[in-house]
C-alpha cells in the first residue's frame, strides 16, 4: 500500500516524499481514505507516535478550498507544544499548495496577532481550548464554515479538565459537519462525548484499547524510597548513549531531580509550569536537538513535545493512572524503532504494576538495579567503541603525531590503554566504590529478604537496619539524643561546630528518632566527630556517641532513656558560661527565638506536625543561614 494508493493528491505526495514518508503506517491505511471517502466520523484509539497527524493532516489538507478566506478544518490540542507541533506539520506537508494558511492559536501569545492574522484570513485553524474559546467570546473566530473538526489527544484534555470547554466549543460549529476523535484509551468521558456530538462514528484500534505501544520493553526496579535517586543515576550510567525523559509526579521534585543530576555531571535539564513560556521553549530546542540527554519534566509540561528516537522513558514514581503510564510509555518506541519504559519502585508502588500489568496487557520485568561492576563494564565498552569509529582528519591530525609520539613512546601499547581508560574512568571507578547493592530483595510470597531478628523476637525491617547505614562515601554516626529531648538539626549541627576541631564537616544525611539519632559525614571524618562529641552535654544530658552499628537496636537501648539529665549538668553549665551569665547554647536559643530550654524543649515536643513544625524549620533555616 502507498500513499497514492490512499487517495493522497498530488502536490501532498511531492511534499511529504521529501520529508522521507515511504509506506503509510496503519493508523494512516485506515483513516485517510474514511476522510476522504466516508461520511460518519472517526474515533481512532491509537499511542503517540503512531503517524496521527498526517492520518487526519492530510485528507484534511486535501478537503480545504484555498480560494476561501474562512476556517475550514478546527484541530484541537490539550497544549502549546503539540499545537505548535501540529502547526508546524501540516505547514510542511502543505508547502506546495498556494495560499493555503495554517494559523496556531494557544495561550501564552500575543491575542491580538492572532486577531490580526484570523481576520487576514485562514483556513484551518489549530487551538488549545482555552484560547479558542477566549477569541469566540470575543467575536473574533468564526465557525460556521467549518466542515472538519479533529479532536487530538482526547483523553489528555479529559485529564487537563477541557472536557466542559470541549462541550462549549462544539455547539459553535455546523452540526452537518465531519468529526474525528484520536485518543490513546477510551475513558467513560470520552466516550460520553462522542455519542453526544458524533454522527454513527466508525471506531478504528490501532493495537488493542488501552494497551502500550508494541515496541516497548517495560521493566521496573525496586528499591527503598530513598535510594530512587541514586538508582537512577546507575540506570543512566549503564546506558551512556541515553537519549531519554525522566517523568516526576510534581514541578517541585522535576525541579530537584534535575538540579540534582546536573550537579552531578549528568547532560539534563527540568520542564515544568514554573518554567516561563522562554525558558520552556530553550529547554525543548535543547532537548530536540540533542544537546541533553536527559530531561526531566512533568506530564502536561511534555505533552507535545515531539522527539524521536527516545531510548528510555523513566518513570521516577508510577502515576495514579494507567492512561497516563500509556502516554509516557508511548513516548519511546515509535516508528518501529525499540524503547524501553523503566519504573523505579519502592515497595508501596509494587502494586501498581499489576494494575498497569492487566490494563496494558503486557508483563513488566524485574531487574536487578545495574551493579558497579556492570556499569564500568559497560562504560568502558561504549568507550572502545567511540574510539574505534571517531572520525580522523588525516590532514589536521598528521601535523602533531610526531611530538606526541616521541613522547609517549617508552609507554607499550598496554599501558597507553590503561592510562585512557584511568583519564576517562578515575572518577567513576571512585565514585562506585565499595557501593552497596540498592535492590529490595523479596520472597515468593513478596516479603522482603534479610530481616534480622531484634531483642524480644521482633523483626528488624531491612529499611530499618540500612537507616543505621550510611550513604556511599559517608560514614554513619549515633548519637543517644533525639526528639524526645528537644534535639533537632540545628542543634546536631551547633554541636559539631562547637565540639570539633579542625575543618569544617560536611553532615549528610539526618534521622531524628525519638531517643536518639543517626547523621552521616564524609568517610574518614566519622570517628572524628563521634569522639569530639562524646561526653558533650545538651542542656544537661551527657552525649555519648559513636560510629553507628547496623545490627545495633538503638530503639530498644535507648527506650525510656529520652529527656534525661547527668548529675553534673547545672556545673558544666556553669563552667560554660560567660560575660552576661549565660552559656553559648542559652545564647544561641534566645537567637532562634526560645527564652527559655523548658520553652525549646516543649517548642520540640510540638514539632511533630502541624504549623509548629513549619516554625521549627523556618527558625532552623534563619540559625544555619546566619552561621554561615
Amino acid at each position: 500500500m502507498t500513499f497514492e494508493e490512499l487517495g493522497v493528491r498530488e502536490d501532498l505526495l511531492k511534499a511529504i516524499t521529501e520529508m522521507g514518508y515511504e509506506t503509510p503506517m496503519p493508523v494512516q491505511e485506515k483513516v485517510i481514505p474514511h476522510l476522504l471517502n466516508e461520511d460518519n466520523d472517526v474515533v481512532a484509539l491509537a499511542q503517540t507516535g503512531t503517524g496521527k497527524t498526517a492520518a487526519f493532516g492530510l485528507p484534511v489538507l486535501q478537503r480545504i478550498d484555498v480560494e476561501r478566506k474562512v476556517p475550514q478544518a478546527l484541530i484541537i490540542s490539550p497544549t502549546r507544544e503539540l499545537c505548535l507541533q501540529i502547526g508546524g506539520d501540516l505547514a510542511d506537508y502543505s508547502k506546495y499548495i498556494n495560499g493555503l494558511k495554517v494559523l496556531p492559536v494557544y495561550g501564552g501569545s500575543s491575542i491580538e496577532s492572532q486577531i490580526r492574522a484570523l481576520r487576514n484570513g485562514v483556513q484551518i485553524i489549530v487551538a488549545t481550548p482555552g484560547r479558542l474559546l477566549d477569541l469566540i467570546k470575543r467575536g473574533t473566530v468564526n465557525l460556521e464554515n467549518v466542515h472538519t473538526v479533529i479532536l487530538d489527544e482526547a483523553d489528555e484534555m479529559l485529564n487537563m479538565g477541557f472536557v466542559d470547554d470541549i462541550n462549549d466549543i462544539l455547539t459553535h460549529v455546523p452540526e452537518e459537519r465531519k468529526m474525528l476523535m484520536f485518543s490513546a484509551t477510551m475513558p467513560p468521558e470520552i466516550a460520553k462525548i462522542a455519542a453526544r456530538f458524533m454522527h454513527n462514528p466508525e471506531e478504528y484500534v490501532i493495537g488493542t484499547r488501552n494497551e502500550g505501544a508494541e515496541n516497548v520493553r517495560h521493566i521496573y526496579y525496586l528499591v527503598h524510597a530513598r535510594d530512587k535517586y541514586l538508582a537512577l543515576k546507575r540506570i543512566a550510567d549503564y546506558n551512556p548513549a541515553i537519549y531519554g525523559i525522566i517523568f516526576c509526579r510534581t514541578r517541585r521534585e522535576t525541579q530537584e531531580i534535575a538540579d540534582k543530576l546536573i550537579v552531578d555531571g549528568y547532560n539534563a535539564d527540568s520542564l515544568h509550569g514554573d518554567l516561563s513560556q522562554a525558558q520552556r521553549d530553550a529547554v525543548m530546542k535543547k532537548f530536540r536537538e540533542r544537546n541533553l540527554q536527559l530531561l526531566v519534566a512533568t506530564d502536561v509540561a511534555a505533552r507535545g513535545l515531539d522527539v524521536s528516537d527516545l531510548t528510555h522513558v523513566i518513570n521516577y514514581g508510577l502515576p495514579d493512572d494507567v492512561a497516563t503510564y500509556t502516554h509516557r510509555s508511548g513516548r519511546t518506541g515509535r516508528a518501529g524503532k525499540t524503547g524501553v519504559s523503566v519504573s523505579i519502585v519502592h515497595s508501596r508502588e509494587k502494586g501498581k504494576i499489576k494494575d498497569i500489568e492487566k490494563r496494558i496487557g503486557k508483563q513488566f520485568e524485574l531487574r536487578e538495579v545495574p551493579t558497579p561492576e556492570r556499569i564500568i563494564e559497560r562504560q568502558l565498552y561504549n568507550l572502545a567503541d567511540r574510539i574505534e569509529k571517531v572520525k580522523v582528519d588525516e590532514e589536521v591530525i598528521s601535523q602533531y603525531i610526531p611530538g606526541i609520539q616521541k613522547k609517549l613512546e617508552w609507554l607499550s601499547g598496554e599501558d597507553l590503554i590503561k592510562r585512557v581508560l584511568s583519564l576517562e574512568f578515575n572518577r567513576l571507578l571512585d565514585y562506585y566504590k565499595d557501593a552497596p547493592k540498592l535492590d529490595i530483595v523479596t520472597d515468593k510470597k513478596g516479603k522482603e529478604k534479610g530481616s534480622k531478628k531484634r531483642k524480644g523476637g521482633a523483626e528488624m525491617s531491612k529499611e530499618e537496619k540500612d537507616r543505621r547505614t550510611g550513604e556511599p562515601g559517608y560514614d554513619r554516626v549515633y548519637i543517644n539524643a533525639g526528639k524526645a529531648d528537644g534535639f533537632f538539626a540545628a542543634d546536631l549541627i551547633g554541636l559539631i561546630n562547637d565540639n570539633v576541631q579542625g575543618e569544617r564537616i560536611e553532615v549528610g544525611r539526618i534521622d531524628l528518632m525519638p531517643g536518639y539519632s543517626l547523621f552521616d559525614v564524609r568517610k574518614g571524618d566519622g570517628q572524628r566527630v563521634a569522639t569530639a562529641l562524646r561526653n558533650s552535654d545538651f542542656f544537661g544530658k551527657r552525649l555519648y556517641s559513636e560510629i553507628a552499628d547496623p545490627d545495633k537496636d538503638y530503639a530498644a537501648e535507648n527506650r525510656g532513656k529520652g529527656g534525661k539529665r547527668s548529675s553534673k549538668g547545672e556545673g558544666r553549665d556553669r563552667d560554660r558560661r560567660g560575660k552576661g551569665g549565660i552559656d553559648r547554647r542559652t545564647r544561641r536559643d534566645q537567637e532562634r527565638g526560645f527564652k527559655t530550654r523548658e520553652a525549646r524543649s516543649q517548642r520540640g515536643k510540638e514539632a511533630k506536625g502541624g504549623e509548629r513544625k513549619k516554625e521549627m524549620h523556618g527558625n532552623y533555616d534563619k540559625f544555619i543561614k546566619k552561621k554561615r
